[in-house]
């Protein structure tokens, strides 16, 4: 309230040596959003567009409750074992997971042409479980059932991410994804 601001937007913040520093407000919503909206059962495109329309927010701090844990993976149309070489082309099969737990935003379809020009991201998979370990393992099991062919995909990078000893033990960082060899 003290900067006048009304509208959806994310605060962004890093956490170094215990202390949490500010760096920058977007006022729009981020591709993570969903995770979010999974751990709290708050629609946060709604609230967004209830707030354009009305000027008012009809929820306070206090009524958002967290439950349970989520992650979630972007699917880029990228070759992983190439240093994320953009992968253009058609996707020829498209068969996306489904399940308690399991939410998946896209637009794509078999058939789909993903061109070079633009963002590569295909689709984002997000997993929400009662905590952090089944989280893990409903995203194992829709990273399995996802098809996706045509196009390289960063699908078999996560299935291995979610193997890596040091990931499942929670012993990574900003740097971590540069400094391990997946391929």
């Amino acid at each position: 309230s003290k900067l006048g601001y009304e509208g959806a937007g994310t605060l962004e913040f890093i956490y170094d040596k215990g202390k949490f520093y500010f760096l920058e407000m977007n006022t729009r919503l981020q591709v993570e959003h969903p995770v979010t909206e999974e751990v709290t059962g708050v629609d946060l495109v709604k609230r967004q567009i209830e707030i354009a329309s009305t000027g008012k927010l009809n929820l306070q701090q206090k009524d958002i409750t967290f439950f349970g844990h989520a992650i979630e993976c972007r699917i880029n149309a990228e070759d992983p074992s190439k240093d994320f070489l953009p992968s253009a082309g058609t996707i020829k099969t498209y068969n996306q997971p489904s399940g308690p737990g399991t939410r998946v935003d896209s637009c794509v379809f078999q058939g789909c042409k993903i061109p070079p020009y633009y963002d590569s991201l295909v689709a984002k998979l997000i997993c929400h479980g009662r905590d952090r370990t089944s989280a893990i393992s409903r995203l194992k099991r829709s990273l399995d059932e996802f098809v996706i062919e045509g196009v390289s995909t960063t699908i078999d990078l996560h299935k291995k991410i979610l193997r890596n000893e040091d990931f499942i033990n929670s012993k990574y960082d900003v740097n971590w994804l540069s400094k391990t060899k997946f391929y």
